[in-house]
């Protein structure tokens, strides 16, 4: 049995709160390095507070508008590429299919926060674009089973790390993050319902 079939075959038996207290166990996970790599990478706390500007347009001009870029290139592929090479063995439909709107902007914004503090904030501040790309790549396992979603996160990952280079804000790719993981959940949750019908 290959490892999507394996991973498909756990998620199938876990109860959708199990499936959601792994994904809040992976961010407190995730939250948790961020702090011990963090208090050994940053001289203070307000050395790293300043990768956040708070009052900066670009965090509207460019998080959204980028986020929404990589929706749009992600609805284009389902729609001409065969349906297999989304397969991530059913783990954002047990995520999102069941939640209320409110519960995914709750989750995506958890999400958006704990990885970009750790993807972007700390590891690519002190390694650069392409280690924490390809870190983001590796953290994201369930993608690596199926070659075409391996290159999507790589991809993502080094758009986020672009944009992150090129407005020096992690709150914009907080945004960024946010946006992609909150609109793909949405229309998760509407197919579940439409189907329901």
């Amino acid at each position: 049995m290959n490892r999507k079939n394996k991973q498909a075959k756990l998620i199938a038996q876990m109860t959708n709160k199990e499936v959601l207290w792994s994904l809040y166990s992976t961010q407190i996970l995730l939250l948790t390095l961020s702090f011990i790599i963090g208090f050994l990478l940053f001289d203070d706390v307000s050395s790293f507070m300043e990768l956040f500007k708070w009052k900066d347009p670009s965090v509207f001009l460019y998080g959204i508008p980028a986020g929404l870029l990589v929706v749009l290139v992600d609805l284009a592929s389902m729609k001409w590429l065969p349906q297999h090479y989304y397969d991530d063995g059913g783990i954002n439909e047990r995520i999102f299919s069941t939640q209320t709107y409110g519960h995914i902007a709750f989750i995506s914004i958890i999400i958006a926060f704990s990885e970009e503090i750790l993807f972007r904030g700390i590891i690519q501040t002190h390694t650069g674009l392409v280690w924490a790309s390809l870190i983001f790549a590796i953290v994201h396992i369930r993608y690596l089973s199926n070659w075409f979603l391996t290159l999507n996160v790589i991809f993502v990952s080094f758009w986020i790390g672009f944009i992150y280079e090129s407005t020096n804000n992690l709150f914009v790719t907080m945004m960024m993050h946010f946006t992609i993981d909150f609109v793909l959940g949405v229309m998760i949750r509407r197919k579940a319902l439409k189907d329901h019908k």
